[in-house]
């Protein structure tokens, strides 16, 4: 069992790499910071110590290796590197965990053989989180490195809402059906949820909206998660920045048939060219907001098409649930945009879901209730904390090992 009490959570992307140093004893972000543009001419390390001024590094950074080592070199500057008899475990964040991983777990080679056999399921992701995994095995292939899934959360969804309704034998044959994402900040939302409201999880059914330029709704019944927006991809649910959500399958079809367009023109399309940017021309809410209350149509278009979806999949969660006792917003639009939790929850009284116009109108980091008191569901505002989960899990694992 480890005597460290740090976790270091990597989050890497395709270009880019997202750190945090926690200390487990009391949830201390010792030092934070994201490496840019990787493999471009102009990088970017942003590095935040817990005290101290921020640190900017601007450089060429020819891969991932040569990031993580100037994170490290950052880290160690600090007094805080990843030789540090304190350090007890690296987090990494991966995106798709498919049916066999469904829980925290500790990399091994066949682990990472795995995730690598994933990767037709997760195009965009996986390749970048192994590489992370690899890096930072050699940096310190002594200590435990563990792999938090997106998906993982997921995996509790009943079958008949993981299915597809195509033939079942061509659906297992290529591991096709629904397994979500955002699992991790789904998962820390709704227990942070129940503490704000200083309710037990296991008694809460919930339903978290979070909301960034990817989007997704889950609901969860007494801590477990019944239903997702997104499915075999992040493609699926609701509108997001860039990606168009919810679509008759059909239109691929008719795209490539009828408008001549091929199947990476058509994914381009829906994965980057549609959303609020596709409908307006624009995929920050901020700016969106601001030109529909101008009285541009197609930014209003954008703004109503994207609640409206939101408020479909409130109301469809509402019925499997049966019974709701919150509803939580989070995530880049959810914590900070005031008119979309306005939006969403307008003309829901009937419902027992209502916003205060003061309440919801305060800015604020802290997790609070924006509901009048009397409403019969808690509509909270709760910031959520991928990294904290990750390395919660994280610890939780190389402790009991």
């Amino acid at each position: 069992m480890t005597t460290g009490t740090r976790v270091l959570v990597l989050n890497a992307g395709s270009s880019s790499v997202k750190y945090q140093l926690i200390d487990m004893l009391d949830g201390a972000k010792l030092a934070s910071g994201l490496v840019e543009r990787i493999g471009e001419e102009h990088g970017r390390l942003l590095h935040l110590p817990l005290t101290g001024e921020p640190r900017e590094t601007l450089r060429r950074f020819d891969g991932h290796g040569p990031a993580l080592d100037a994170v490290a070199e950052e880290l160690a500057a600090d007094l805080m590197g990843l030789d540090s008899p304190e350090l007890a475990a690296i987090g990494h964040r991966v995106v798709h965990g498919g049916l066999r991983f469904t829980r925290p777990t500790l990399v091994t080679d066949p682990v990472l053989a795995e995730i690598r056999r994933l990767i037709p399921v997760a195009p965009l992701h996986n390749p970048a989180n192994i590489t992370g995994i690899e890096v930072a095995r050699r940096l310190r292939p002594d200590l435990p490195q563990v792999a938090v899934f997106d998906t993982a959360f997921h995996a509790t969804l009943p079958e008949h809402a993981a299915r597809y309704a195509i033939d079942r034998k061509t659906a297992d044959e290529h591991r096709v059906r629904r397994y979500g994402f955002h699992g991790t900040s789904h998962q820390y939302v709704s227990r942070a949820t129940a503490r704000l409201l200083g309710r037990d999880p296991a008694e809460l059914n919930v339903i978290v909206l979070h909301l960034g330029n990817g989007a997704s709704a889950s609901a969860v019944a007494g801590g477990v998660c019944v239903e997702t927006s997104m499915g075999l991809t992040p493609l699926e649910g609701l509108v997001m920045g860039t990606r168009s959500g919810d679509a008759d399958p059909g239109l691929v079809f008719h795209l490539h048939r009828v408008g001549g367009m091929g199947i990476d023109e058509i994914d381009d399309l829906l994965n980057r060219r549609s959303g609020l940017l596709g409908l307006c021309g624009d995929n920050d809410m901020r700016e969106v907001v601001r030109r529909a209350q101008e009285g541009e149509e197609d930014a209003k278009l954008a703004f109503d098409s994207y609640v409206h979806r939101i408020r479909r999949y409130l109301g469809g969660y509402y019925a499997v649930l049966g019974r709701v006792d919150a509803v939580a917003f989070t995530a880049g639009v959810g914590e900070n945009s005031a008119e979309v939790r306005a939006a969403v929850c307008a003309n829901l009284e009937e419902l027992g879901i209502s916003v205060d116009p003061e309440l919801n109108a305060v800015r604020s980091r802290d997790a609070r209730t924006v509901s009048p008191s009397y409403s019969r569901v808690a509509v909270a505002v709760v910031p959520t904390d991928e990294e904290l989960e990750i390395a919660q899990q994280t610890f939780a694992l190389v402790r009991a090992v």
